[in-house]
């Protein structure tokens, strides 16, 4: 495990995804894939394969967009209150191992730690309730308030004039390769991928990107 993948020196904003960097995709992969398409098999009266066979092209054609991204979309797309949803299985809301320590870690070095997250405020706000991560970090923002997801290369853009920050002491750390993409289309020079986004699931293999398991693979050394 290389510590030194990161010189910090060179650093001074430290970008993070929330869904699969900071926190366990698990819950979001279980949501989507299992609890959904059970929930809507009830409601019209489906098995649970039928209903994954009317769910699943409607949410890939989705991906990659803002409404992909929003509750209020698929409430009304579904005809399910998808906060109360995912109220039911709060309990798998998880925060990924050494994360609160690396990012407790940055404020000690004097690192600006921003949330940059896709998610949709209703999600964000359960998030925050059942993790307190919020006490960790500086600040939070969601591609939502600007009208597109952070694979628009124009997210970044729209983020420096809210969040000035200099792209080439940057650091992002992001599971999503294209919003990764993106950013390195932007000019931001520090980019991370991550192989285990999901608890529950194997380690991917990525070639296009430095990667970490986990945030104990980049834990500054005070």
């Amino acid at each position: 495990r290389d510590r030194h993948m990161i010189d910090w020196s060179h650093i001074d904003t430290v970008l993070l995804d929330m869904d699969g960097t900071l926190l366990d995709l698990n819950f979001d992969n279980h949501f989507w894939r299992e609890h959904v398409p059970l929930r809507y098999a009830e409601k019209y009266h489906l098995d649970i394969e039928s209903a994954k066979q009317e769910l699943f092209p409607k949410f890939r054609n989705a991906e990659g967009t803002i409404d992909w991204y929003c509750v209020d979309y698929w409430s009304e797309q579904l005809g399910l209150d998808i906060v109360m949803l995912k109220e039911e299985v709060d309990h798998l809301i998880a925060v990924h191992p050494h994360v609160i320590e690396f990012l407790d870690r940055l404020k000690q070095m004097g690192k600006h730690r921003a949330l940059v997250t896709n998610a949709h405020h209703k999600s964000l706000m359960l998030k925050l309730e059942r993790t307190a991560l919020h006490h960790h970090l500086d600040d939070i923002i969601c591609s939502h308030e600007f009208g597109v997801p952070k694979e628009d290369t124009s997210f970044w853009s729209k983020l420096q004039a809210k969040l000035p920050y200099d792209k080439q002491r940057t650091l992002l750390v992001d599971d999503s390769l294209p919003v990764l993409r993106s950013a390195h289309a932007y000019g931001i020079s520090g980019l991370l991928a991550v192989t285990k986004p999901d608890s529950q699931s194997p380690p991917r293999q990525v070639d296009e990107f430095q990667a970490i398991y986990d945030f104990s693979n980049i834990m500054p050394e005070l």
